[in-house]
């Protein structure tokens, strides 16, 4: 799949019409950590999610981490999980927010 194919599905997954992207630009005003203070990112976190948050072994890696990268490469905050099908954080989008939510996103940075 080209990069331009996966862009227009990242920026219409969904049924309903997408007025305005979220670029990860956007974020930087309405996101922060409360104590002004940037935590430390992890070695290697852009491209590289921590391996208890997806397994280098696990069956659908690949295309997960081709997804990942393709929203990446694209500048838009989520991808769509090839096996559950529920939207993704990217990295970017996450370490944008400069905090960790201790949620268990795939791609935290702080992770």
């Amino acid at each position: 799949m080209q990069i331009e194919e996966i862009c227009a599905q990242q920026i219409s997954a969904s049924d309903s019409e997408v007025v305005s992207p979220i670029r990860i630009s956007d974020t930087a005003a309405v996101c922060g950590d409360s104590t002004g203070t940037t935590p430390q990112r992890r070695e290697n976190w852009r491209r590289h999610p921590d391996p208890r948050r997806l397994a280098p072994a696990h069956p659908h890696a690949k295309e997960t981490l081709d997804r990942h990268d393709a929203a990446l490469d694209c500048g838009v905050p989520t991808y769509v999980d090839p096996v559950s099908g529920f939207s993704v954080f990217t990295a970017d989008f996450l370490a944008a927010r400069n905090f960790c939510c201790s949620s268990g996103c795939r791609h935290c940075p702080y992770a």
